[in-house]
């Protein structure tokens, strides 16, 4: 069993998120005592918390991670990563427009100062 601190420095995770995760129920530690309150997670929670931080990287919303979690089996994931996939090269897609939207009025301004 790892103490909080133990299991944010081994995840990556800080405490506060490792305890906004057990509020809204994405990441429970594995025992809490209950004469002091300490949160202990074992090598279970591990391989959960680790996914957690993944699918956070990826850009994934608490709900998305909730839903994840509670699919236990994680038969969805890949269907939520192509959608997340999708998502991304729509987002990629549009901000390459604007990109481009932004060259051109540079070079229109600078037609107008010749």
């Amino acid at each position: 069993m790892y103490k909080i601190s133990e299991f944010a420095e081994m995840t990556g995770l800080t405490k506060e998120t490792l305890r906004y995760y057990a509020e809204v129920k994405l990441l429970e530690p594995a025992f809490i005592d209950p004469a002091n309150h300490y949160r202990y997670y074992d090598d279970g929670s591990y391989f959960l918390a680790i996914l957690l931080l993944k699918l956070r990287r990826l850009g994934f919303t608490i709900q998305e991670m909730i839903s994840v979690m509670e699919d236990e089996s994680f038969a969805n994931l890949e269907g939520l990563l192509m959608q997340k996939r999708k998502l991304i090269k729509k987002q990629v897609e549009e901000l390459q427009g604007q990109m481009e939207e932004i060259d051109a009025f540079l070079e229109s301004g600078k037609e107008e100062e010749s």
